[in-house]
């Protein structure tokens, strides 16, 4: 996570997994909350525009964990061990 030789954290790394961390703490909430929901909720309606579609918030965790990652994040273990890969996946491309 940071560099021994500048012990400087590599922000990059820190942001992939907070947002990996924060990603599984939601979708285990439970008592019908609204976090799960939002994760996957899309707002846009009507015809989308000209080019690529609008890149959502997780995609790039679908890319790693797979289109069934909400039912891996709940189990612990299985989304620790997906968090490193995600971290190390989303730092090589970013």
């Amino acid at each position: 996570m940071w560099s021994r030789r500048t012990r400087v954290t590599d922000i990059a790394q820190r942001v992939a997994k907070l947002k990996c961390q924060w990603a599984g703490y939601i979708v285990r909430r439970k008592n019908g909350r609204w976090g799960p929901k939002v994760l996957e909720w899309q707002p846009r309606t009507g015809k989308r525009s000209v080019g690529r579609p609008p890149t959502g918030w997780t995609d790039d965790i679908k890319r790693v964990a797979g289109s069934r990652w909400i039912k891996a994040a709940q189990n612990r273990g299985i989304w620790s061990s997906l968090q490193k890969t995600y971290v190390q996946q989303w730092t090589s491309v970013g």
